[in-house]
């Protein structure tokens, strides 16, 4: 292979690394986000508070949790609650407790965007824009466009490229063409923000219509998930999926999906397991029943916190704000 054709190779799979990193929907077990469900345990009714603890840590954190002493747990507790009132007015509602709780499920895109950060805002003042950000991925392409004249390489970059730009303007809320940290994580990763799931359900039509007719049909569909050789026959698992097709995915059975089709088949709404348990931590530590928590509230059932991912162990008060 020639310099050019390492080069060549070279920027697009880091282009393709890139694209993973954002999480697009790229391969069959990729197409569908689901929320991540905070624990397989059942709610039980009694005061052990175990569903709570390993809701929001996991089975083997909360039984880390549970070795610290009541001052130690009760002490990082109330740390913990002074962020969660993210409106700073002493009350603890069930939005902001969801919200937290939303917040360290995903923690691991939060880290993923703190990683790269540095990669992209080149002068250093805590904002991507989004001449930073194209400079960083596509500028040797661009200064370079005649080591590009294969047409692969050509199309990929090309396509990618306004595909990219129309994300990032999506993720920046306040249209001043500069990510802040929550924007740019909304641009990495957009299946997790509710503004963003219009382009995730367009760019998976994009990826997918292969025809460009604006639908998915059931062809199309099944080439996303399985390569057909010449004349061989189709694995059981396809024929199920082509009756998922037509019984699940065309909801009004005109042979294709559309856009909305398609958004209920990647972007289920099943049960909000974050919702439910910020509703129940406030509904049994609420002792006025005002519907919200004070800190002392929350220290007076500190138990039923203990181990929560909010407190996440003394986890969170050494990390940056920003990263959460």
């Amino acid at each position: 292979m020639g310099a050019r054709g390492a080069v060549c190779l070279a920027l697009l799979l880091l282009l393709l690394c890139a694209c993973t990193a954002r999480g697009k929907p790229t391969a069959r077990k990729e197409r569908v986000h689901r929320e991540t469900e905070l624990s397989a345990r059942p709610h039980e009714d009694n005061q052990s508070h175990r569903y709570d603890h390993e809701a929001f840590l996991g089975k083997e954190e909360a039984r880390t949790f549970e070795q610290l002493s009541p001052e130690e747990s009760q002490a990082r507790l109330g740390k913990i609650v002074d962020r969660i009132d993210s409106d700073g007015d002493g009350y603890i509602t069930t939005s902001e407790l969801k919200t937290w709780i939303k917040r360290v499920q995903k923690r691991y895109v939060y880290e993923n965007v703190a990683k790269v950060w540095a990669d992209y805002d080149l002068n250093k003042d805590d904002k991507i824009s989004w001449e930073e950000y194209k400079q960083a991925t596509y500028g040797y392409y661009l200064a370079n466009p005649e080591e590009f004249e294969d047409a692969t390489d050509q199309f990929s970059f090309k396509k990618m490229l306004p595909r990219d730009e129309r994300r990032f303007k999506a993720a920046d809320l306040n249209g001043d063409l500069s990510a802040s940290r929550e924007e740019f994580t909304a641009f990495l990763h957009p299946e997790e923000f509710e503004h963003m799931k219009d382009i995730v359900v367009l760019e998976t039509l994009e990826d997918i219509d292969k025809n460009g007719d604006g639908y998915v049909d059931e062809d199309e569909y099944i080439a996303d998930m399985f390569a057909h050789e010449e004349g061989g026959p189709e694995p059981d698992w396809v024929k199920t999926e082509r009756e998922q097709f037509s019984d699940f995915r065309d909801l009004n059975k005109d042979g294709k999906m559309d856009k909305e089709e398609i958004r209920h088949w990647i972007l289920p709404q099943d049960y909000d397991h974050a919702q439910a348990e910020a509703r129940h931590l406030v509904y049994e530590s609420d002792r006025d029943k005002d519907q919200m928590l004070t800190k002392e509230e929350i220290l007076e059932n500190w138990n039923m916190f203990v181990g929560s991912q909010a407190t996440n162990y003394g986890e969170d008060l050494t990390r940056n704000h920003d990263e959460l």
